[in-house]
């Protein structure tokens, strides 16, 4: 979309707006909640009192299309949201994106999973939508979501970590993000494991990213493949052109695949040196764990507890739950939503 068009507002002009010539005085009943990841997007409305989103839609992000296209689709996807609500009664809509980011300007700063740097995505949705917005980290919405209305519910001190495409990470404490100097809190992804391991995609070595994400999953099952480990994915692989996904690694594991449950045991050993350092560093009450790669189950939270609780002082890892999320592939469209209400309103 061209810079400085303005689209009609797909769900109203949310409070005062005009309905058959009589001002809407009733407050709005919805927020809208978006999701940009590194793999797809999803947008929904959720309640503005909380609640299950009336609607989650679900695409490809298509990110080496640019920004502009994303904003096209998830304008598009508001429209057909908006479809099942009273027109006007939407206050707004919640952005999370990968970051850095600057919330304060609306600024996606640099995102390697999108190949992004400096979009002022807080504005181009404001512009194709017609709504006020407010723009977030993605894995900072994820756990609001699962603070506000998930697993995380009471905790005073929460950490939620998202594993998909990347490894996101979002602190919450006393209710409110923490973004740190700079708005840049909680890139748990980019903790270094290894000083001099395996390059990562923001291009620094052994950050936990590179070994515990999708992606690092399936490099490293790939690669021992490559050096002739038995496994059913290497049936897979051949069938498909050499690639092999994160999905296809927990499959396999659930199916008994004693090589697919080495690589998955092997990422949440990694990913445990990180959560032991959170919890030595924080001391939270709760640490809730998002996103496809928990798929895995038992083959990623058994050996992961076990090496956690190895490494983290026990006082602090007596006072810590460390859960799966309960709101799954709706965690960053809720927190998203409840990042507008409390920004705008200030509270949720």
């Amino acid at each position: 979309m061209r810079r400085g068009a303005r689209a009609a507002a797909p769900c109203g002009a949310g409070i005062g707006s005009e309905d058959s010539g009589r001002k809407v005085t009733a407050p709005p009943r919805w927020i809208a909640g978006v999701d940009i990841g590194g793999t797809n997007l999803r947008v929904g409305l959720v309640p503005f009192e909380g609640g299950r989103p009336v609607e989650i839609g679900r695409e490809r992000t298509c990110a080496e299309r640019g920004p502009a296209h994303v904003v096209t689709r998830v304008a598009a996807m508001l429209r057909d949201a908006c479809r099942e609500v009273r027109p006007g009664s939407v206050a707004g809509i919640g952005v999370g994106a990968p970051g850095p980011l600057d919330r304060g300007s609306g600024v996606v700063l640099e995102t390697p999973n999108l190949g992004w740097r400096n979009v002022p995505l807080r504005d181009l949705v404001r512009e194709a939508a017609g709504l006020p917005v407010v723009l977030d980290n993605d894995a900072n919405c994820a756990a609001y979501g699962e603070w506000w209305q998930g697993a995380g519910r009471g905790a005073d001190r929460l950490i939620g970590l998202t594993l998909g495409t990347g490894i996101g990470g979002g602190i919450v404490i006393d209710g409110e993000i923490y973004g740190g100097a700079s708005g840049g809190a909680g890139e748990v992804g980019h903790m270094s494991v290894d000083f001099a391991g395996r390059l990562c995609a923001c291009g620094a070595r052994g950050c936990v990213e590179a070994y515990a994400s999708g992606p690092g999953i399936a490099a490293r099952a790939v690669e021992g493949l490559a050096d002739g480990a038995d496994s059913v994915l290497a049936a897979i692989a051949d069938r498909e052109n050499g690639r092999i996904t994160a999905r296809r690694v927990c499959e396999a594991a659930a199916a008994g695949d004693r090589y697919a449950s080495r690589v998955l045991a092997e990422a949440a050993g990694i990913l445990a040196v990180a959560v032991a350092n959170l919890i030595n560093l924080l001391n939270p009450d709760v640490i809730v764990i998002a996103g496809g790669v928990t798929s895995a189950g038992e083959h990623l939270f058994e050996p992961l507890d076990r090496e956690v609780r190895r490494r983290a002082f026990r006082s602090a890892m007596a006072a810590c739950r460390i859960v799966p999320a309960e709101l799954r592939g709706a965690a960053g469209v809720i927190g998203a939503a409840g990042v507008f209400k409390h920004g705008v309103y200030g509270h949720v």
